[in-house]
């Protein structure tokens, strides 16, 4: 597979190895009670920092669990004023941290730099992506190409679904060569070639219904006619010839065949199933009854700005929000995201947006839920200071509805807590004694088991909980130096076929170890590195 070669690939093809793993310090949580310091235990999550960083944070809690990741990255305009600023080892990318990237032209390792933050941010959204989960994203000319090369060897060729074009403008700039009207979504899947039996139809749209008349009166209702050929392999029991009403012959064209046998093709016929025209002289075509078609439409990869919005409803939808200003020149519609949504995600999903800006995903998820009562939640990212007063702000606003007379909307309800970057677990090699041991203790079972502590019993301290018949524990104390002896052995109380045990010592004899199937693992040493 051909594969995009870069100025620093090589220092940021593992670089997400690297990113330090931080707790998540939540700040506040929000909902009907307003704003409070008490945790509410919303799964809606806003988290204002790096988003490399932030992603890396999430993966004891959401790897593999993230049904729909939708991601609007800087599209590398030269307008932007994004800054590339991960901390990688290499003197050629030193060079450009704090610098505002330029435009095409003024500055030659401006797709590089777009490429190196770009990269390893996609392999840990790789690592939260569920098995059956779609990761969408939205760009333009600039990078859409450069994207789909990095897109194939990190996520696979097979998992190519989609690029699909959004009419994002509807009217006509006079200012370039030919007047910009779309963007691109990329679209990946895990699920590869099944996307299409897990993806959801979109809901059939009055323009699709009126395609349906009913001329002759049926009884089984309104229909529009279907071809009866389809193109492919002539398969021998397709190849007949039949004969219409008026004494037509009919044969199917070259490089076609018949959809169905000859035998069912008389049934149907029998049934008011095949139409040959008023005078029956036509080709046959099957009878589609709005009854029987699916639930719903097969995604197209052209959207329409009548069906995903544009960037001036989207505008327009800010500034009902934010009536003292307009905060983003081209934020994404929530009619964007509604269909994203509907395709991609269920009712109980987990959606995830790491370049949240003005919060769009979030305002979505809450109006669906809303809407058919679902329990979708919604984790964003957002580095800029603007997390809190506008992406957060926003989301207060949908839940509590906003503005006034007949622009009133009403809200949505709903949740979320607010979370800022807080410390890494590790200070060079040892554990970082400033995080609590919570914290300590969710991050080593995850790297252990791959799963989130569910259990909390004050009569085990240690114990963090049992997988595939092995218990594991952490017998730590922030203050003390904590030893594997006989005296810890006699306060196990868990019954399991093997032990895996974290302590700064152990005094334990190879044969006992042995004996009662426990595996010592040293603290600081023994802890794996996300």
């Amino acid at each position: 597979m051909p594969t995009l070669d870069w100025i620093g690939k090589s220092k940021v093809v593992n670089h997400h190895l690297d990113v330090p793993y931080c707790v998540l310090e939540r700040k506040y949580s929000y909902d009907e009670n307003g704003q409070h310091e008490d945790d509410n235990g919303s799964e809606n999550m806003i988290i204002h920092g790096d988003n490399l960083i932030a992603l890396k944070s999430l993966l004891p809690q959401y790897e593999g669990r993230i049904k729909c990741i939708y991601i609007d990255p800087p599209y590398n305009t030269g307008n932007e004023n994004w800054v590339y600023n991960d901390n990688v080892n290499d003197p050629r990318i030193r060079k450009w941290l704090g610098e505002v990237v330029g435009s095409e032209g003024a500055d030659l390792t401006r797709h590089d730099k777009w490429l190196c933050m770009m990269y390893p941010r996609l392999k840990l959204l790789e690592r939260l992506l569920s098995e059956d989960g779609t990761i969408f994203i939205s760009l333009d000319d600039n990078e859409v190409y450069f994207a789909k090369l990095i897109c194939d060897e990190i996520f696979g060729t097979t998992s190519f679904i989609s690029n699909i074009i959004w009419e994002n403008f509807y009217g006509r700039s006079n200012a370039g060569a030919i007047s910009p009207a779309h963007n691109y979504t990329l679209v990946y899947s895990k699920a590869g070639q099944d996307w299409k039996n897990i993806r959801h139809l979109l809901p059939r749209s009055e323009e699709s219904n009126n395609k349906y008349k009913n001329p002759d009166n049926d009884p089984r209702g309104l229909w529009r006619t279907g071809p009866i050929f389809a193109s492919g392999e002539r398969h021998e029991g397709l190849m007949y010839t039949i004969k219409t009403p008026s004494g037509r012959i009919v044969s199917p064209p070259k490089g076609s065949h018949w959809r169905m046998l000859e035998d069912d093709f008389w049934k149907m016929v029998a049934d008011n199933r095949i139409i040959f025209g008023e005078a029956g002289n036509n080709v046959p075509a099957i009878k589609l009854f709005l009854k029987e078609v699916q639930g719903g439409m097969v995604p197209k990869s052209i959207w329409s700005y009548k069906d995903a919005g544009h960037t001036q409803e989207a505008k327009r939808e800010l500034q009902d929000i934010f009536p003292e200003m307009i905060p983003f020149d081209t934020p994404k519609p929530t009619k964007l995201l509604n269909l994203i949504i509907n395709i991609a995600s269920d009712p109980d999903s987990i959606i995830l947006d790491s370049f949240a800006g003005s919060g769009t995903t979030a305002h979505a998820v809450l109006n669906m839920n809303k809407q058919d009562g679902g329990n979708r939640k919604c984790i964003l990212i957002e580095m800029e200071n603007y997390a809190d007063d506008i992406t957060a702000e926003r989301i207060k606003r949908v839940i509590n509805g906003y503005g006034e007379g007949k622009k009133k909307v009403a809200g949505t309800g709903g949740n979320f807590s607010f979370y800022e970057l807080g410390e890494p677990i590790f200070s060079g090699d040892n554990l970082n004694e400033n995080i609590g041991e919570d914290e300590i203790r969710k991050y080593v079972y995850f790297t252990e088991t791959k799963q989130s502590i569910t259990y909390r019993n004050d009569d085990e301290k240690f114990y963090m909980g049992t997988h595939m018949d092995v218990a594991y524990y952490f017998n730590y104390e922030r203050n003390s130096i904590t030893i594997l002896n006989r005296d810890f052995l006699h306060t196990i109380k868990t019954k399991a076929e093997a032990y895996v045990i974290y302590a700064d010592l152990c005094t334990l004899s190879e044969r006992e170890l042995n004996k009662w199937n426990i595996t010592f693992k040293k603290i600081p040493r023994d802890i794996s590195k996300l």
